[in-house]
């Protein structure tokens, strides 16, 4: 289980300094977390430190309950959100809140950003939703969280007046999706500057996803079972 932690210290870390990368927070704003695999614990950042300080060492470990286990400093102020969501969401490995401008400024608006790039319904599988107005402290967001995506393909939601937060199987691919719902954020609201974007009718959204997310990045033999599997189902 410490070697476990360790390489869990490790990644969360590592991820962290993907945020102020790709222009995702300022100054100690934001978090990313991911469960210890095969434990009942997650590591996620501490209260505000800045991102140049989060050393493999300064990661905290909490129980499922947002309790502190193993660190030095108080964990995130957004921990029992984090926890909520790995009690009531077992599939989930990771976790990302950030307060991207372009993405928060939809939440600030309560509005989902409606699905009208190729890239959305590949990512998203749809729109980006809206979740529930809810204040840090308690396990509120975290109710929000699960309630808005259990029963989702979008692994974002929008929290109403804070900001996005994203899933995955693992913090890797929480905090992808954190860099492409700002991504289409923006880019969404630059097309409705210049008019009313077109939606992407449901059927061709489902096709992308599809594609997507079980096609895409496969190696050529794996695509050529698939193409396989699929005529015979359809035979």
């Amino acid at each position: 289980m410490t070697d476990e932690i360790q390489r869990t210290r490790e990644v969360v870390a590592r991820l962290h300094a993907e945020l102020p990368r790709w222009g995702l927070v300022v100054w100690t704003a934001g978090n990313v977390s991911q469960r210890v695999a095969g434990t009942d614990l997650f590591v996620i950042k501490p209260s505000g430190v800045t991102y140049d300080e989060l050393t493999p060492e300064a990661m905290v470990v909490c129980d499922l309950d947002g309790d502190l286990v193993d660190g030095t400093r108080a964990p995130s102020s957004d921990t029992a959100a984090h926890a909520y969501v790995y009690r009531h969401m077992p599939e989930v490995g990771g976790v990302v809140h950030t307060h991207s401008t372009y993405a928060t400024a939809w939440a600030a608006r309560a509005e989902p950003v409606p699905c009208v790039l190729t890239m959305m319904a590949d990512e998203f599988g749809g729109d980006i939703p809206i979740g529930p107005f809810a204040l840090i402290g308690d396990d509120s967001i975290g109710r929000g969280i699960v309630e808005t995506l259990r029963g989702s393909r979008s692994p974002a939601v929008l929290m109403r007046n804070h900001g996005p937060f994203t899933i995955g199987r693992d913090a890797k691919a929480a905090v992808k999706a954190a860099v492409m719902v700002e991504e289409v954020a923006r880019t969404v609201h630059i097309s409705r500057q210049l008019g009313e974007p077109l939606p992407i009718p449901a059927e061709q959204i489902d096709s992308l996803y599809a594609r997507y997310q079980n096609v895409y990045g496969q190696t050529a033999q794996s695509q050529g079972d698939e193409a396989r599997a699929n005529e015979e189902e359809h035979a």
